[in-house]
Formats: structure tokens, sequence, C-alpha cells
């Protein structure tokens, strides 16, 4: 059996343990890191250190162009837009913030799964590997739990995208092979994710979540209070801020 899989990688807390999971579930794992046009590359470096330690095959996309599209976004346009700063997590329960990015998990993900379909067709058409032995899954760190309410990190949300890739995939309407999305933290609070990443042994020390790339990260923006947040609840010092 062929078991191939996609993580999108971005550098982070979350992202990461995802990936080391997947490795460890057995998985051929690619991880494809995306760079949109996001305000900084410091994440994506990080995303090379993580790839490398987890020795993943790793392929970085830059889409930065994606920035001019979704510009309506503090992650995107900084200039335009302030990044949130010292909110509690009542506060990001109330709305959508500016740190989202219209569509980009859409985006990311039809990306990811144009690559995985290629590997998968490359197995059955040019290696000859029976259809029934072949396996596509998306890996995603999406989470609806402990986070900012963003509408394309829902459970929902995944189960519709799942079935337009095998509507719109030579691998789903020929060969019949559904592709799989797996969001192994969707439901998980931001202290369970840190216990799971322990677990199945992330390089947690080599990850970036602050919304901002200077040399620390600031401690003020959602990402950064709900890391925080996390650690402290799983009362475990946090790596990262150690190697800092």
């Amino acid at each position: 059996m062929r078991r191939l899989a996609m993580v999108l990688l971005s550098g982070g807390l979350d992202s990461t343990t995802v990936a080391a999971f997947a490795r460890r579930e057995g998985y051929e794992v690619t991880a494809m890191t995306v760079h949109y046009g996001q305000v900084h590359s410091r994440e994506v470096d990080s995303a090379r250190q993580v790839a490398e330690t987890l020795q993943l095959r790793h392929i970085v996309v830059d889409v930065s162009f994606f920035r001019e599209l979704a510009w309506y976004s503090a992650l995107t346009q900084p200039e335009r837009f302030a990044v949130p700063v010292h909110r509690s997590t009542a506060v990001m329960a109330q709305d959508i913030p500016i740190t989202y990015v219209p569509l980009r998990n859409t985006f990311l993900m039809t990306l990811a799964a144009a690559y995985l379909e290629s590997a998968a067709l490359q197995v059955i058409e040019v290696e000859r590997v029976p259809q029934t032995d072949v396996e596509t899954t998306l890996f995603i760190a999406a989470n609806a739990i402990d986070y900012s309410g963003y509408p394309d990190c829902r459970p929902e949300y995944y189960g519709a995208l799942v079935k337009t890739l095998e509507l719109g995939s030579k691998l789903g309407t020929q060969y019949g092979i559904p592709f799989r999305i797996e969001t192994p933290l969707i439901d998980k609070a931001k202290k369970e994710i840190v216990e799971l990443a322990f677990k199945v042994g992330a390089p947690i020390e080599h990850t970036w979540s602050c919304y901002k790339g200077e040399t620390r990260p600031c401690g003020a923006c959602d990402s950064c209070l709900l890391r925080a947040k996390g650690f402290e609840e799983a009362d475990r010092a946090d790596p990262a801020l150690m190697e800092s």
C-alpha cells in the first residue's frame, strides 16, 4: 500500500505537530510551505528547519502575488491593517479578526492537492502500482476550538472541500481514489496540541507562531497569547523560547 500524504507546513506549533504525527503514522510525507505574501518569511525559515529535523521531503512554493488578491488582512497588508494585540480569548471568539486571510486555506489546499494528485498519478500510471493500493491524504493543522474563529478551520468546510477535490480531479473521477483530508487538531484545545506535540516528538524548538517577524515572538498577538496559554495549561516550558 502506497500511503501518500501532503502536509501543509507553516512552521508553527500546530502544523509541526501534524507533520510529526503524519510521519509517525507511517505515511510517505511531503511537506509543503507556501509563501503567499505574508508579512514576514520567518515562519518559512522555521518550516525548513522542521522539515529537515523530521527528514521530510520539503517544497517551498512562492505565490506571493496572492498578497495582492487577498489584500484585506493584517497578514498580507500590515501597512494598512494593524495586528490585534493583548486580546482576551473571550474577545478573540467574538468575531473573525483582521488576521484572517481571505480564502487562504482554500487556495493552499488546492495547491497541496494538485501536487498530491500528480504524485499519485505518477505512482499509478508510471510505476504501475494498482489503484487499489494507493491512498492520498492531505493533512492540515486546522483548529476550530482554541482559536480565532476562522471560517476555513471548521469541520464542515473540510467535509465540503473533500467532495470538491474528488469531483474536480482525475484521481477521483477516473480512478475512484478519494482525497482524504485529515485534521488531527480540529477539536483540540491548545493545551492538548502541546501535549500531542511532545508525544509525537515534534521539533517544537524550531517553530514560530508569532504574527510578527522579529527576532523573538512579540508575546502580544493572538497567536502568541494562545500558544503561551497552551504551554501554561499543559505545564510545559516552550522550547522555542528557550532556543531564541
